[in-house]
């Protein structure tokens, strides 16, 4: 029989972990037969981690594993896959946001032999300027750097053993796992669903970790930041030549005199600022070169409490 390992990352979820396992053991933990659920604790400052270990106490199948600091979302989902031994493994956001029947779908479509299942999000209940955001990065996405990125975008998951094994090899920072997860390549499937609303909680997704969300997905995999640059500074150049043979003509045939200081520092200052744009851009490639070749872990695990192994 099949092993389904659930993962589960905690960052200030102390309000819904009990709820969430609650409506996991109502809806479909007595339907997966051999399970585990993998919480990892992300450098949690409230009291995630105890309750982790009351719900690890009502159920040997949990596995509470406790990273040093808060290495983020993606080191948390990869610690959790590092600790897990399904046959496969379903990712799971705390938040309540999902239907927890959502991963019965998600198991079914790996019986039928896809080793990666994506959980879309065909319809949510959020805010307008909040989804049009949404919307507007999946678009990117789509447009530069991986066409079968899905239009309502996913977080959850279903990952075979084997895809499990090729993504903790990737050993990537600064990097996308959803997009790690579509450049693997395997055969795949979608299941696609409505995402609520969150009801209990304070959503710790922020604008600055969606903004390096953004630039990271960029930087790591796709070459529009530096096609961009080589094309506005052909550009540029082009225009200004262009106006180089204007004034020229211009002065040789009326005779008007070169003139308009305001609009050459106008020309500078753009001029500057492209450039230091660019400059920027080149060193957050190198900045992520050098963050790579320091070889540090993408995330160092503090604790495991598994009741299976005392």
């Amino acid at each position: 029989m099949s092993k389904i390992s659930i993962i589960i990352p905690v960052y200030y979820n102390s309000d819904t972990l009990m709820l969430l396992y609650e409506d996991m053991k109502e809806k479909i933990l007595g339907r997966l037969g051999d399970y585990e659920i993998v919480m990892v604790d992300d450098g949690s400052e409230d009291e995630s981690w105890e309750v982790m270990n009351r719900i690890r106490d009502l159920d040997e199948n949990v596995k509470c594993v406790k990273l040093s600091r808060n290495f983020g979302e993606h080191a948390a989902l990869l610690a959790g896959l590092s600790q897990c031994t399904g046959d496969c493994a379903v990712t799971k956001q705390a938040d309540l946001q999902e239907d927890s029947e959502l991963i019965i779908r998600l198991y079914d479509k790996w019986k039928e032999g896809n080793k990666v299942v994506l959980a879309v999000r065909e319809q949510r209940d959020e805010p307008a300027l909040k989804k049009f955001f949404a919307n507007m990065y999946y678009t990117i996405v789509r447009k530069t750097i991986d066409k079968k990125m899905p239009k309502g975008g996913f977080d959850c998951y279903l990952l075979d053993r084997q895809a499990i094994e090729v993504l903790l090899r990737l050993d990537e920072k600064n990097s996308s796992l959803s997009l790690q997860v579509l450049w693997m390549g395997f055969k795949s499937d979608n299941v696609y669903f409505h995402r609520r609303d969150r009801e209990v909680g304070k959503s710790r997704w922020t604008f600055s970790k969606k903004f390096k969300l953004v630039f990271d997905s960029m930087m790591s995999f796709s070459y529009f930041p530096i096609k961009f640059m080589s094309g506005l500074g052909v550009f540029m150049a082009i225009l200004a030549f262009i106006w180089i043979i204007a004034v020229i003509v211009e002065f040789i045939a009326i005779g008007t005199p070169v003139k308009g200081w305001s609009t050459l520092m106008c020309l500078v200052l753009f001029s500057a600022g492209m450039i230091l744009l660019m400059l920027g851009v080149l060193g957050e490639y190198l900045w992520r070169t050098l963050d790579a070749t320091r070889n540090r872990p993408v995330f160092i695990i503090d604790t495991i409490n598994d009741s299976r192994k005392e």
